[in-house]
């Protein structure tokens, strides 16, 4: 994908998530992973929804800003430290979507009670012990808790999400608040049932295999 149109591509998956109710207004941040150590990331303090592409910035592997005129995400020490643990995840997605918000709040992981859960974003989704937004403490909390999944939550926050490109990224964000909307009105009628060990197993090979972790 070429550089503008990859910054359109940023732009178009911030206004997707506010019209599927993934994420609203001013929070929530995006990033891709550019050639040479860069990174493309959505800037701090605009409507997301608003944004154009020319308000996207690049960042160094520090945080300098390198291109653009607006300050980074405040999380973007979250965004970096993904990127250093993580050579197979190319983009990265912190949003606030509602049902995984709350379990974040509630601090339950979600267990793999739908085939998305392990298929797609690894196993079990983990919740990221509480710190500031912003903080490195939290980017590290962050990290330890996702491992070589898809998907994290992070207590009292939001969720985030990663791939090996901006749409597999999405994609993790949709499953995952699927999987969360699933887990709290299973709890209501009792609790889910989980999927069988000797399907985890499989589902486990199929996401290692797809992602050439195996």
């Amino acid at each position: 994908m070429r550089y503008w149109e990859l910054r359109r591509a940023v732009v178009e998956a911030f206004r997707f998530m506010e019209e599927r109710g993934l994420n609203w207004g001013h929070s929530g941040n995006v990033s891709v992973r550019l050639p040479g150590g860069l990174y493309l990331i959505s800037p701090s303090g605009l409507r997301k929804s608003r944004m154009g592409p020319e308000d996207l910035v690049v960042i160094d592997g520090e945080g300098r800003v390198v291109e653009g005129s607006r300050p980074p995400s405040s999380e973007y020490r979250l965004h970096l430290a993904v990127y250093r643990a993580r050579g197979d995840v190319n983009a990265v997605i912190h949003a606030h979507p509602l049902y995984a918000s709350v379990l974040a709040a509630l601090r339950k992981p979600i267990l793999p009670i739908v085939e998305e859960v392990t298929v797609y974003l690894g196993g079990p989704v983990e919740v990221a012990a509480y710190a500031p937004p912003g903080s490195g403490e939290l980017a590290e909390n962050a990290v330890r808790a996702l491992g070589d999944r898809c998907a994290v939550l992070l207590a009292n926050h939001g969720a985030l999400t990663c791939g090996s490109d901006l749409e597999e990224a999405l994609d993790a964000l949709v499953y995952l608040e699927r999987a969360a909307f699933v887990y709290f009105h299973a709890s209501l009628l009792g609790g889910a049932q989980p999927v069988p060990p000797e399907a985890l197993e499989l589902e486990r090979r199929m996401y290692l295999a797809r992602r050439r972790l195996l």
